[in-house]
């Protein structure tokens, strides 16, 4: 009997064992292999190199230099070095003693945490890592990381947007063109992977892999960057003379719908984005949506053309006076009245009254769908990160006021970039051509072409060239026919809109416009300029439309077109 016990309490014990080893060697394989290769393998991150962001004539716009992170090794530091060594790093850091002294005290708090590694700092430049090395501090070293490079400072800052940290502390493009094309620009990092031995040293005829970081793709703009040039400075000199609170300016080519440039002010420098105010960050070319005033007039008249309901001669006949409508009076904007005047004269005077003359021949049935056409209501898609949709109210909340006040630009919004997109089509035949900022996307040997896209056709040919006519004496005999550049045929108009303020209308505060395109019979460019609250004069045609003409005067010299006279 004894010896039966013994029996089986070994069988048991060797059943156990077995079944422990199933349970280790089998059950348990992949997760104590990981574990093992974490113990004798080290890994190391390959950062891959972001794409660099060019002009169109080749020019670097942004681009990355190589970056240090500075870390520290607080078990490898003595308690009474600590002080010490978080006031040296601090003054290399920080070049400003008083702020450094101040600083030190966040280094010293990182440095006594019982860690075995902290980040101190990120973004160190190759000349501060150089002093910090020469110094030779215990227990600090660096890593390779990227920064951000803008040559052009803060030229078409909005627009290309910047490269911060996201809630990883991963390198991430934000807003504009760093913001939208982030997955092409960033490029994959790549893993060196190699067996170390019980001290952490590596093994040199050990196991050794390597993963092959990919570079981002480069992108090369349809932005010009003598054309950005032209318009910042003139635009700059404009905020400026003007006392306005904002400007924005948007130079495309209507046949291909390509940005050529896009400027606003105030703005910041991308490098270091994170001196500024956060509502500098975006774009509002494509972020802010506004009232268009007197240029929607050109989007209502082509429809009506368009529908046949009106012709450049055809008479208004109630443009004698005051319009009583729904409760409301609308007045011209200087309370002048042109009894019988022709369309033609209704955009060159710019004529509220003969507006609501063209929008009751439309009315909402026919208005409605030339909105949709025109954009309205939808996105452009420009590859710009935070593009806006400013609503278009629902048909049936339309009220008989409401067409009316569209028919002049007032109560009805759009950003900049949608305006601009519209009249480019009349300056295109009609055609609506989808907005882009990039030309082509290059990665090694392979580049990407980005295609002119037809979405459209606003209203036919033949309409959009007697739009364009009528545009054109609206710049030859209207209110801004002073600042026209002399022997030139250029197709505008001007828009001055008041600011929505608490549900009434402020008479004080304006968007002050003008959109057009030239030359007027085959068009190079097409322009949008915009001010915000202009101290000098409310109006368009004192302000935005100078700024205009001096922008395409240089524009005309740039394209070497010639003069008509």
């Amino acid at each position: 009997m004894r010896i039966f016990w013994i029996k089986s309490i070994f069988f048991l014990f060797l059943i156990a064992i077995i079944s422990r080893l199933f349970y280790w060697q089998i059950l348990q394989s992949e997760k104590l292999q990981s574990q093992a290769e974490q113990q004798h393998f080290e890994n190391a991150q390959v950062l891959a190199k972001r794409g660099n962001i060019y002009f169109s004539d080749g020019s670097i716009l942004a681009s990355s230099n190589p970056a240090f992170l500075l870390y520290a090794l607080p078990k490898t530091i003595s308690s009474a070095d600590k002080p010490t060594l978080a006031k040296k790093l601090a003054r290399f850091l920080i070049k400003d003693e008083a702020k450094a002294d101040d600083w030190s005290g966040d280094i010293l708090s990182k440095l006594s945490q019982d860690l075995y590694w902290v980040q101190i700092a990120k973004n160190i430049d190759v000349e501060t890592k150089k002093e910090i090395e020469e110094n030779n501090l215990a227990g600090i070293g660096f890593e390779l990381s990227s920064l951000r490079f803008y040559p052009e400072g803060s030229s078409s800052a909005q627009l290309l947007g910047f490269v911060g940290f996201d809630e990883r502390d991963k390198s991430t493009g934000y807003f504009g063109v760093e913001g939208f094309y982030n997955g092409e620009l960033k490029g994959v990092g790549g893993t060196v992977k190699n067996e170390r031995d019980a001290f952490g040293l590596p093994i040199l005829t050990g196991s050794f892999f390597q993963t092959q970081a990919k570079n981002g793709k480069d992108l090369h703009l349809n932005l010009d960057r003598s054309i950005q040039f032209i318009v910042e400075n003139e635009l700059k000199k404009g905020l400026i003379k003007y006392g306005a609170k904002e400007a924005l300016a948007v130079v495309m080519e209507p046949k291909s719908g390509a940005i050529l440039a896009m400027a606003s002010y105030p703005n910041y420098d991308p490098a270091l984005y994170f001196n500024f105010p956060a509502e500098y960050y975006k774009n509002p070319a494509v972020a802010q949506a506004y009232e268009p005033g007197s240029t929607f007039k050109v989007l209502v008249m082509a429809a009506a053309l368009n529908e046949d309901l009106v012709k450049p001669d055809s008479k208004c006949e109630i443009c004698s006076g005051p319009i009583q409508l729904g409760g409301f009076t609308i007045r011209t904007w200087n309370n002048k009245y042109f009894p019988q005047e022709s369309m033609n004269d209704v955009i060159v005077h710019s004529d509220n009254t003969g507006m609501v003359f063209v929008g009751q021949k439309l009315g909402l049935d026919k208005l409605y769908p030339y909105l949709e056409k025109f954009g309205l209501g939808k996105l452009t898609n420009i590859d710009l990160q935070d593009e806006a949709l400013p609503p278009l109210r629902e048909k049936n909340q339309w009220r008989e006021i409401d067409v009316a006040t569209a028919s002049f630009g007032q109560g009805i919004a759009v950003t900049p970039i949608q305006m601009i997109t519209a009249v480019a089509s009349l300056a295109n035949g009609g055609k609506l051509m989808e907005p882009h900022v990039v030309k082509s996307i290059v990665e090694e040997d392979q580049t990407f072409e980005i295609t002119p896209k037809v979405v459209g056709e606003t209203v036919k040919e033949e309409v959009a060239k007697v739009i364009t006519e009528m545009m054109v004496k609206a710049v030859s005999e209207g209110e801004a026919k002073w600042a026209k550049p002399k022997g030139f045929k250029i197709a505008g108009k001007t828009g001055t809109a008041q600011i929505p303020i608490a549900g009434h209308y402020d008479p004080n505060k304006t968007i002050a416009s003008f959109v057009g395109f030239a030359p007027a019979d085959n068009p190079k460019f097409a322009m949008i300029v915009v001010y915000s609250q202009p101290q000098t004069s409310i109006y368009g045609s004192e302000t935005a439309a100078p700024t205009f003409f001096e922008i395409a005067k240089e524009l005309f010299t740039y394209y070497k077109i010639a003069s008509d006279e």
